[in-house]
């Protein structure tokens, strides 16, 4: 995966947040302070979990913009942050790992392709939530092309 998509400054590590919609917001907060999107891309973002929920299932959620949100994306990244306490998606269903996505023009689809080829391994998973540096969780998504 492409270091302009993931760098180090896109992860957040060790987060506690109170809810699922404050921890989109810290997912889209990452987008926008690293450029990625304008501002209002996060309310998009909040928009899109009302509509359908983003969990993934093994703890991890894949939060990211409506179809009418384009507009707001200025370029294609991702924003990683780990919540080891895991926070409340409704439903039971815990997420430890939210993988913030905002794609220009269709490239969204070739980053939930290679995200979902990292999650696909449950041990993968198991690593980038105990994972206690932004170093160990790029080595999992750059063995991924």
């Amino acid at each position: 995966m492409s270091n302009s998509i993931l760098s180090t400054e896109n992860i957040l590590l060790n987060a506690t947040v109170g809810s699922k919609e404050e921890a989109i917001k810290l997912a889209g907060s990452i987008l926008v302070d690293k450029g990625y999107v304008d501002p209002s891309y996060i309310g998009k973002m909040i928009e899109r979990e009302e509509l359908t929920s983003t969990y993934m299932g093994n703890f991890v959620a894949i939060p990211h913009g409506t179809e009418d949100s384009k507009q707001f994306v200025k370029a294609s990244g991702i924003s990683f942050v780990q919540v080891p306490q895991g926070v409340d998606f409704g439903g039971g269903n815990i997420v430890k790992l939210l993988i913030g996505i905002a794609g220009k023009n269709n490239e969204h689809l070739d980053i939930l392709s290679k995200i979902a080829i990292v999650l696909s391994e449950e041990e993968n998973i198991d690593t980038l939530v105990a994972a206690k540096s932004a170093a160990e969780i790029m080595a999992i998504f750059e063995g991924v092309n």
